[in-house]
């Protein structure tokens, strides 16, 4: 397997990773204008791109995933619950859908919370072993913190469905099994985000204080501590829907 951790200077981090003895590769959160870069390491690695998925429709930041979709033929993959909202086709994607790239297994974990269609994906190396190596958890899951729940207008039953999301999808998962997340320290899309990048089932559920607290003290923090909406945020969730739209700027 080879895997690629791209961290942007949103601090949002992307992913391309894959089977390289059969030459197939998975990007995942790929920002518009990082096009070029996937295309680059295919070719160094001498893969193609078979799928691009994004783990939610993001509310910070444009999307590349179609643009690259397009550029390499791949599929563009969303979770199912999108179908109704977008101005384009997709890979619809539903809970517990197996996708094999090579040698690589993909998992798909539904985990409303942050948003309604959100997803991890849930990663096997078949060429080592067929336990989950790692997760890529999205807006979900962070190093120290979890994804906002107020995108939809309505935290507190969010909230509530992401402590389910976390605590049926991930947090029973062996405490080896890898994270990555979406984002890092600096991110709007959850509040006291770490600065590391990558962590563990077993070190989040022991020092990540939100995962601890029962259901109604888990709602109760989280909605204390949200922060500031992303600049653009309706405007850039259109554009991700692929409705078209005009970005604003500050004077």
């Amino acid at each position: 397997m080879f895997f690629r951790q791209r961290v942007n200077q949103d601090a949002s981090i992307s992913y391309f990773f894959g089977c390289g003895g059969q030459g197939k590769g998975v990007a995942v959160d790929v920002l518009a204008g990082d096009e070029d870069w996937y295309l680059t390491q295919a070719k160094e690695l001498n893969v193609g791109i078979t799928t691009v998925f994004d783990t939610h429709i993001h509310a910070d930041h444009l999307s590349g995933g179609r643009k690259l979709a397009s550029l390499c033929g791949a599929d563009y993959a969303l979770h199912e619950s999108n179908a109704a909202k977008t101005s384009y086709d997709f890979l619809p994607m539903h809970d517990q859908q197996v996708l094999m790239t090579g040698n690589t297994r993909i998992q798909v974990l539904h985990t409303p919370g942050h948003t309604e269609d959100s997803i991890c994906l849930l990663v096997s190396d078949f060429r080592r072993s067929e336990t989950p190596w790692f997760v890529i958890t999205g807006d979900s899951l962070f190093v120290g913190s979890v994804g906002r729940p107020d995108l939809a207008g309505r935290e507190q039953e969010m909230a509530a469905r992401l402590w389910s999301s976390l605590h049926t999808q991930l947090l029973n998962r062996p405490d080896e099994l890898e994270i990555f997340p979406g984002h890092q320290a600096g991110s709007s899309c959850g509040a006291d985000i770490s600065g590391k990048p990558s962590s563990t089932i077993g070190f989040e559920k022991r020092w990540n204080p939100l995962l601890s607290l029962n259901e109604q003290d888990f709602v109760i923090a989280v909605i204390a501590n949200i922060p500031p909406r992303p600049a653009n945020m309706d405007v850039l969730v259109a554009s991700n829907l692929g409705q078209t739209v005009a970005l604003t700027t500050a004077p």
